[in-house]
């Protein structure tokens, strides 16, 4: 997939009609959505961070804001955030990099005792469904998410082939676009996911 596909996708899922954008992009008579609709679906995920912090941000104060939401996640649905659901996050949290199961028994084990792999997948199930956690398809690997959206709020994933680095952003409008074209086709779709590579904008600068 090219640079320059990565950066119209991105746009597109940047807007506020993203059916128009879509039309355009691709010459589709797809449905452009009002702003009011728009901006409504947009509001459904607000970025409490950026998309790709900056490689000199202070992780620390990134990591603990991130553990602190999913605290207050927690409290809020009435979950127990357990010791080891807590160090799965962490694990996840070393980094803006997704991990794979393995990889975080690894960063687990640095520090205490190797746990079973059953039980870091029952907790990452855990961080999954409560939206703490996002799952990379193509990777086969996990993400920490310290956005502010809903749990079923659909996203677009921007997967940097540089640093590694994943950053996601609102993919609702679009996932309804690709609804309506499987519908079109008699299809019913189960899940969507939408991945796009690339190159994040720290690594466009430095290359």
């Amino acid at each position: 997939m090219s640079l320059e596909y990565n950066k119209q996708a991105y746009e597109y899922l940047m807007v506020t009609e993203c059916g128009r954008a879509l039309s355009q992009m691709h010459g589709s008579a797809a449905r452009p959505l009002a702003g009011a609709e728009g901006n409504a679906r947009l509001s459904a995920m607000t970025l409490a961070k950026p998309t790709f912090p900056a490689p000199d941000h202070d992780h620390g104060r990134c990591a603990a804001d991130a553990l602190t939401h999913a605290e207050r996640v927690c409290a809020q649905r009435g979950q127990k955030f357990t010791p080891l659901r807590r160090q799965v996050l962490e694990a996840l949290l070393s980094s803006h990099r997704p991990l794979g199961a393995y990889e975080i028994i690894e960063e687990l084990a640095k520090v205490a005792p190797r746990p079973a792999p059953i039980t870091v997948y029952r907790a990452l199930e855990f961080l999954m469904a409560n939206g703490l956690v996002h799952r990379i398809e193509s990777r086969n690997a996990f993400l920490a998410c310290a956005h502010d959206h809903e749990q079923t709020a659909l996203v677009a994933f921007l997967i940097c082939e540089s640093c590694g680095a994943v950053g996601e952003v609102p993919a609702a409008p679009i996932a309804e676009s690709l609804k309506s074209a499987a519908a079109a086709s008699g299809f019913l779709p189960k899940m969507s996911v939408v991945e796009i590579t690339g190159l994040c904008a720290h690594c466009q600068k430095a290359a």
